[in-house]
């Protein structure tokens, strides 16, 4: 199942409402700030009403107050509506929120954040998997979540297929501004699915990089199987790399993955396996 097509979105959080009641204290009549979660910013207009909006509507002086009082939340307006982005998965029984940070925002799964937030943000977060894996050629992404692996590798690479397993996550990154390159950039094949099948049925020697971001091991341990290694030694090109990310290195839980994961890359046929501790993961090749 493929997915196409986006459309834009109004989105804040207690950042940007945080601006505008700040401006509206100081006597202001207009703002500098944003409507889609400071991936842009322009001049916004303020009355005694609230925040003019583009569709000639407003935000009430009492909703940017209940916005900027959600520090965990990021708000969708749509046609006079206010609605906290957040989405219940029948798939997975997963509730899926948008959290805001000063960068790009994270996803929320049953409460865990979906990248890294302390000491840095989202967006760090992959450019430092992108700078760990390198991608070139075919791509595979394999966990698409936000889409911003996808959507940096695309910057640098020939093609990128990424596989979701989760419709209720694609529902969040429609309503994400950071997230609509991966429903507009033609360079990016989004697929729906579970990736162990797309894997299984994908063709030989496919992909020169393969960026594999599971969730943690006690969600998707089939993701972290000989079997499913060694499928992605089977559709990595000769010298392709895989870039495995596994999560924090020096914690207790993360040790004992990351000694199995290095293990069990060995026995799928990987070799030059490497930890790259800045990324949160491991790197290995295709070298035979």
């Amino acid at each position: 199942m493929f997915w196409k097509h986006s459309t834009p979105v109004i989105v804040l959080s207690h950042f940007q409402a945080k601006e505008c009641l700040q401006a509206q204290q100081a006597g202001l009549d207009q703002v500098e700030s944003s409507l889609d979660l400071n991936r842009s910013r322009q001049t916004l207009l303020l009355n005694e009403v609230g925040l003019q909006l583009p569709d000639g509507h407003h935000l009430s002086w009492d909703q940017l107050g209940l916005i900027a009082s959600e520090e965990n939340k990021c708000f969708r307006w749509d046609a006079g509506n206010l609605a906290e982005i957040r989405v219940f998965s029948e798939h997975t029984n997963w509730l899926r929120s948008l959290y805001p940070t000063p960068s790009a925002p994270t996803t929320l799964v049953s409460g865990t954040p979906m990248h890294r937030i302390k000491n840095t943000d989202p967006l760090r977060d992959t450019l430092a998997k992108i700078k760990a894996a390198r991608p070139t050629g075919q791509v595979l992404d394999t966990a698409t979540g936000l889409g911003y692996t996808a959507i940096e590798a695309a910057k640098l690479a020939e093609q990128v297929t990424t596989v979701e397993l989760d419709p209720a996550a694609l529902e969040i990154c429609r309503l994400n501004p950071w997230s609509q390159d991966l429903f507009d950039n033609p360079k990016i094949s989004l697929l729906v699915g579970d990736v162990f099948d797309v894997v299984e049925e994908a063709d030989s020697s496919r992909f020169s990089t393969i960026i594999h971001d599971p969730p943690v091991f006690s969600l998707a341990g089939d993701l972290y199987s000989t079997d499913f290694y060694r499928e992605l030694y089977r559709v990595l090109t000769h010298r392709g790399r895989l870039f495995h990310y596994i999560g924090d290195p020096d914690s207790k839980s993360g040790q004992g993955v990351t000694r199995g994961v290095i293990k069990r890359l060995g026995e799928a046929g990987f070799e030059r396996i490497k930890r790259r501790p800045e990324a949160f993961g491991v790197l290995a090749f295709k070298t035979s």
